[in-house]
Formats: structure tokens, C-alpha cells, sequence
């Protein structure tokens, strides 16, 4: 008697969390519920959850439709932006109807329509440090959907102090990539990222164009990074790198671990990056989502603008240049006194014919790719400190030099 009573009092809890869930929700969320990995208790936390996405653009347009649709409870968007029409290319959040409007009202109203039980919070203004902690106050979860470095530094200082994680995302033409930082005590963007490129050296995608489905892409990936988080099911990508090339669809995982030199967090210093004028500059004019150069516990290799080569040509550097690009694209354009040319995949494959004792330029289309191959040649032992990766790659080399292109 006493085994059924303690029965029927686990089935009268059971049914108590079941009908927190409304019969609408029931079949809203029904697909969710019925999987092993969320059932019913999966779905209450991401009913309970609140997350927190900076940018209603190209990565945040599926990043929010996603959790909005999966029935996140209270999501929060930061952007200061108004619609244009050349970002409904990829920006699929927005319609024509709503051109001028500001992208996080546009993004609130879309919300509302596709699931009405969202608690919706919208900033129509930038991320500051002034703004940041007010803003940050009540989320569990920040999403990275901006186009600008500082605002990135600004988001993982803010995790750092708040104690969230932070699902990072970037793109960058045909590539993008997406890691998660400062989960469960694990690595932050400063672990993989210790300084920034300088303000001048970074391309925007409005220079450099971006593949209209590509921030689909990297935006669900991470919505799954969110949802996983929520639900505790499935191994994050903290701790890794993921990189995404579309035109040859190769996914890649690169693996960085937490730096026990990274500073403690000094708001001044990201402060200096928002009033330092070549980043305002930079990042408002292009609009466009940029990449970073890639970091390997605590050492890292090079990046090189076109102007800082340029610079060093003329006092008589004469560097390795190694081109790891395909094949076709090599015959198509390439520098004319190259090196070598190998496939950043197989670049171990000649590492008898890449000297460790010179500095070694590595270039590719934009200059994803090329952050691999040096990143496998790191892991070969060459030296970080004479590895170069070629910011923007040979489109960069192009408009700078097009002599030197045959």
C-alpha cells in the first residue's frame, strides 16, 4: 500500500509539471516533446529559459526565428541598425514592407507572429560599455550575431563578470565559424583570441561579399548550441572551433583550450577599442560579419594585412609564400612567384618543402583556409612567431597589388 501511494504521488508531481505546459503548447512544441532528449522536462527549461541576441542581422535573423519557434521564454535583441535593402539577401528576419525600420523592432514583430508567447525585449541602440550591464542583467545566454570586434570583446567581458555562457558566430564570403565560450568554467574568446588584428586590417563583407545562405547556416548551428545548453543533452563546441567552407561544404573542428596567462577582465581596455576611431569607423561603414585570426594555446601565429606586407616588401623582406588553395581556383588566379601550392588538407603532406628557419606567408581565398594550414603547422612545431596568415587573402593581394596576380 505504502509502494502505490508513493506512486500515485510521483504521478500527481509528474502530471503538476506536464500541465505547467498549456494543450496549445503541448501541440506547439509537440515534435520536441515525443524526442528522448527534450520530452517535457527539455521543454520547460527552454519555456523558462531567457536569451540574450546582440545584432538582428545575418546570423541573428535564424538565430532568433529558431529559438522564438522553439519556444525559448523571454529573448532579448540589441541593434541599432535600420533595415536596407541589400540585407534582405540574407537577413530573412525582415520583408520589404519593412524597410527604414529599426532591425530589432522589425525582428520583435516578426517573433510575435510566428510564436505569441514569447516575452520580447528589443534595444533599438548599439552595445556599449555604458549599456552593456543594464542589458545584460536578465539573460542566461548571450548569442554573438554582430559585424565588429569590439562588440565581441565587450560581449565576453560582460560573460565573464555575469558568469553565462556566449554562443559565438562569424562569416566571411563562403566561410564562417562558431564556437561557445565560457560555459561551465570553460575557455573565453580571449583564450582564442588574446589580442585583436588592428582596426585597419579587417575586411567587411560589404567589400568582400557574403554568400546569401551562409549565415543561415552558422546561425542555426547556433541556436542548436543554445538549445543544447538549455536542455543540458549533446556535447558543445566549447572548447573547439568549428569552421565552415560552403563551396566545398567541409566542416572542420579545431580544438583550443583555456589560457591560464588571460588577464582578468578590464572593462578599460574594450572601452579604448569603442572609442578608438579606426574600429567605429571600420565597423559601422561595412556593416559586414568579419573572422579573426586563430590562436593555439596561448601562441599566436601572425595575421598580415596588404599594407603591413607591402611595408616589409619595401624594406627587403622576402618571405615563404605557400598558397593553399584548390588546384582549379590556383589556375584561375595566383601570385606569380608563389612558392609553393598545396591544398591547406595535405599542406603536411610538404612540410619537408616549407623551410621552419624563414617567415612563411600563408594565403587562400579570404583567409580561412590558410588560419587551418597554419594551425596544422603549428601543431607540426613550426613556430607561430614566422607563420603569417594573409588577411583576406589573395582577393585582398588583388586589389592591392594586381601586378603581382597572373
Amino acid at each position: 500500500m505504502a509502494g502505490r501511494i508513493c506512486s500515485l504521488t510521483n504521478l500527481l508531481i509528474d502530471e503538476s509539471e506536464f500541465l505547467r505546459l498549456s494543450m496549445v503548447d503541448l501541440q506547439r512544441y509537440a515534435r520536441h516533446i515525443s524526442l528522448p532528449g527534450v520530452g517535457r522536462k527539455g521543454q520547460e527549461k527552454i519555456s523558462q529559459s531567457k536569451v540574450l541576441v546582440i545584432g538582428a542581422g545575418g546570423l541573428g535573423s535564424p538565430v532568433i526565428l529558431y529559438l522564438a519557434a522553439a519556444g525559448v521564454g523571454k529573448i532579448g535583441i540589441v541593434d541599432d541598425d535600420d533595415i536596407d535593402i541589400s540585407n534582405l539577401q540574407r537577413q530573412v528576419i525582415h520583408a520589404q514592407s519593412k524597410l527604414g525600420q529599426n532591425k530589432a523592432e522589425s525582428a520583435k514583430n516578426r517573433i510575435l507572429e510566428l510564436n505569441p508567447t514569447i516575452n520580447v525585449e528589443f534595444w533599438n541602440q548599439r552595445l556599449t560599455p555604458d549599456n552593456a550591464k543594464e542589458i545584460f542583467a536578465d539573460y542566461d545566454i548571450v548569442v554573438d550575431g554582430t559585424d565588429n570586434i569590439p562588440t565581441r570583446y565587450l560581449i565576453d567581458d560582460m560573460c565573464r563578470i555575469n558568469d553565462i555562457p556566449w554562443v559565438y558566430g562569424s562569416i566571411y564570403r563562403f566561410e564562417g565559424q562558431v564556437s561557445l565560450f565560457n560555459y561551465n568554467h570553460g575557455p573565453c574568446y580571449r583564450d582564442l583570441f588574446p589580442e585583436p588584428p588592428p582596426s585597419n586590417s579587417i575586411p567587411s563583407c560589404a567589400e568582400g561579399g557574403v554568400f546569401g545562405v551562409l549565415p543561415g547556416v552558422i546561425g542555426s548551428i547556433q541556436a542548436t548550441e543554445v538549445l543544447k545548453i538549455i536542455i543540458g543533452n549533446g556535447k558543445t563546441l566549447s572548447g573547439r572551433l568549428l569552421l565552415y567552407d560552403a563551396e566545398t561544404m567541409d566542416f572542420r573542428t579545431l580544438k583550443y583550450s583555456r589560457n591560464e596567462t588571460t588577464p582578468e577582465v578590464d572593462m578599460q581596455q574594450v572601452r579604448a577599442m569603442f572609442e578608438e576611431n579606426g574600429w567605429c569607423q571600420n565597423s559601422r561603414a561595412g556593416k559586414g560579419e568579419i573572422q579573426e585570426p586563430i590562436n593555439a594555446g596561448g601562441i599566436m601565429f601572425k595575421h598580415l594585412s596588404m599594407s603591413e606586407y607591402k611595408g616589409k616588401k619595401d624594406s627587403g623582406w622576402q618571405p615563404f609564400l605557400v598558397d593553399v588553395r584548390s588546384d582549379m581556383e590556383y589556375s584561375q588566379m595566383r601570385i606569380s612567384f608563389t612558392d609553393l601550392q598545396i591544398n591547406h588538407e595535405d599542406i603536411l603532406s610538404k612540410i619537408d618543402l616549407i623551410p621552419k628557419d624563414s617567415d612563411v606567408i600563408l594565403l587562400c581565398r579570404s583567409g580561412m583556409r590558410s588560419q587551418m594550414a597554419a594551425m596544422y603547422l603549428m601543431n607540426a612545431g613550426y613556430d607561430g612567431n614566422k607563420l603569417y596568415n594573409l588577411d583576406g587573402g589573395i582577393m585582398a593581394w588583388n586589389n592591392a597589388l594586381p601586378a603581382d596576380v597572373e
